[in-house]
């Protein structure tokens, strides 16, 4: 069932409020004179008045012409020997329409020009027509009327400035909540591809390693299952961490170790023990301080090298260097494998690296070694990071 659709009435709008207007300056300019002394208006003073009155109708299309129309009929009117009578309002109306339509300058002009005539209509001759306090009375009433529709004018353009103000800000806001929901969408597809690929490739190695050795080394492949179980556990750890955050329950704090570059030792020993071994070596101390930015993205690019190490180089020695010195901390991953592979060298693992690096201010290179092999170089500076 549909409900009625009403109308909006009053006050009324477009050409209905155009007519009611006409109608009753009509009204106002040709009944006082008709009143007062209809025996001395003219046929030219009727017609006058009509068509000053019927110019208001199209005030709003043509402003600039209803306004000299009215000011030529008035002054043909108040002119002659007629009777005296109102017919000034079709002017004020017509020039308060210019100014609200932000026709200021042609508005002042013609305002000007009538306040002018006015005095020299007064004071250019001995015929006393309107007296000095008619001249002034009459100055002071158009000014008036100018100002207000100049006020009108300013009013609505500021309403429309304020609109299109508003409408900027909704969509720079819808904007900016897009770009910050692509931003984290990336954020976490990085954390999900550093954290959770590192050790599913180290499962699938270890796995690798302990079929090949179940018949031949069963205490080494015992070793591989257990490694097994410990990343297999990580990798639950981890995938229910970023699930939680995502989905913004209310539950503890996790309470897993971060990752952090004092933890490369345990992420070293996960990865060695299957095809390949994995050696750390530090260089210097880390400083009191370390930036928790720099920190994390250490460990990731370490953690992603080993990662890449493990599922396309087929090397059988993997060196972990880190060396700490005052200002910044490098990283150099390098390994004895076959060099950089097609997959290697398109995929998202250097990218992710060089992102990482990228986010704290740093730089990282990643390549085939002269002697063979490849090798991933990450400088990252201890300084102030900038935003990723």
């Amino acid at each position: 069932m549909t409900e009625p659709v009403s109308s909006r009435v009053w006050p009324p709008r477009g050409r209905v409020a155009d007519a009611l207007v006409t109608a009753v300056t009509a009204v106002t300019v040709m009944v006082p004179p008709a009143v007062a002394d209809p025996a001395n208006i003219s046929p030219l003073g009727w017609l006058v008045m009509a068509v000053a009155s019927a110019a208001v109708f199209f005030r709003r299309d043509y402003p600039l012409v209803v306004t000299v129309v009215t000011l030529a009929a008035s002054s043909v009117y108040l002119l002659s020997p007629d009777t005296d009578g109102p017919i000034v309002v079709t002017f004020a109306i017509g020039i308060y329409t210019l100014m609200a339509t932000g026709r200021l300058a042609a508005g002042v002009l013609i305002g000007a020009l009538a306040v002018v005539a006015t005095f020299y209509g007064e004071y250019g001759s001995d015929a006393e027509n309107l007296g000095d306090l008619g001249v002034l009375f009459f100055a002071g009433w158009l000014l008036s009327v100018m100002a207000i529709g100049g006020a009108v004018y300013n009013r609505r353009a500021y309403l429309l400035e304020a609109e299109r103000r508003m409408a900027e800000a909704d969509r720079n806001r819808e904007q900016e909540v897009r770009r910050r929901t692509i931003e984290e969408r990336l954020r976490i597809a990085r954390e999900l591809h550093d954290a959770l690929g590192h050790t599913i490739s180290l499962i699938n190695v270890q796995a690798s390693a302990a079929l090949h050795r179940m018949e031949k080394d069963p205490e080494q492949a015992g070793a591989a299952l257990g490694t097994i179980k410990e990343s297999s556990q990580e990798a639950l750890q981890e995938l229910r961490t970023t699930l939680g955050v995502l989905r913004q329950v209310d539950e503890e704090a996790p309470t897993a170790p971060a990752p952090r570059l004092s933890r490369l030792a345990d992420l070293v020993d996960r990865a060695g023990g299957g095809e390949f071994s994995v050696e750390l070596h530090v260089v210097g101390e880390p400083p009191p301080a370390l930036p928790q930015a720099v920190d994390l993205a250490g460990y990731r690019i370490v953690q992603e090298a080993l990662t890449n190490v493990a599922r396309h180089s087929g090397a059988r020695t993997t060196t972990v260097r880190v060396r700490y010195s005052a200002d910044e901390v490098v990283l150099e991953i390098a390994d004895d494998g076959r060099g950089a592979s097609p997959s290697a060298g398109v995929g998202s693992g250097i990218l992710g690296m060089t992102e990482r690096a990228g986010s704290v201010g740093g730089e990282l290179h990643a390549g085939p070694r002269p002697g063979g092999g490849f090798e991933v170089r990450a400088r990252l500076p201890l300084g102030e990071t900038e935003a990723g």
